[in-house]
């Protein structure tokens, strides 16, 4: 829900997406991916999701063949 508010301050409710270039589409996205967020301690969203992805502890059985 929160996403969605912060959206409407580009967006308003109804608007026709046709009527914006996807340079702007793509402007809005970067601005709302690097704002930071309270939910997640004040990260900006890209980070949190870069986050998550190098601090994985995957493990890979030893029966798992990686290659020849």
């Amino acid at each position: 829900e929160n996403t969605n508010g912060l959206l409407r301050e580009y967006l308003p409710k109804g608007a026709d997406l046709s009527q914006f270039t996807q340079q702007e589409l793509d402007q809005i996205a970067w601005s709302l991916n690097n704002r930071p967020r309270k939910s997640l301690g004040f990260m900006k969203p890209s980070e949190a999701f870069w986050e998550c992805c190098f601090n994985l502890d995957i493990r890979i059985p030893s029966t798992v063949a990686l290659g020849p």
